[in-house]
């Protein structure tokens, strides 16, 4: 199982990367095995300003639909449209092509609450 050292983990098995104040957001590779092969990606919320821990999307896989929590405050300013036709690449590449949202941060201090690698691989028991 992957967890790549450049990148911010949360509890709730999101990964953010960040590059200036944009930061992009996935689920981890522990995640999408636990859900199975992903069959849809739901995200509505592009262009809105929302809360850290607010709901921004869904995924659905073949066993069960899980709401998706944003790790940090701000706009979503871009969705992987890809995923509307290839929701498998979540799947096959999470840290990569199955990146899922692209988010203006409001406030980059919170960057400080997320999990490095090493307390993420703890929290999963790898």
């Amino acid at each position: 199982m992957s967890v790549p050292s450049n990148l911010k983990y949360t509890k709730d098995h999101e990964w953010v990367s960040i590059n200036g104040d944009i930061a992009t957001i996935g689920i981890t590779d522990f995640a999408q095995g636990e859900l199975g092969d992903i069959v849809y990606v739901e995200v509505e919320t592009v262009d809105e300003t929302l809360d850290r821990e607010e709901v921004f999307g869904t995924v659905e896989a073949v066993k069960t639909v899980s709401d998706l929590f944003l790790p940090l405050s701000g706009e979503i300013i871009e969705f992987n449209e890809s995923l509307e036709s290839e929701p498998e690449k979540v799947n096959s590449d999470p840290y990569g092509e199955g990146w899922m949202i692209k988010l203006k941060l409001s406030d980059p201090s919170e960057i400080d609450d997320l999990l490095d690698a090493a307390a993420y691989k703890e929290l999963i028991g790898a």
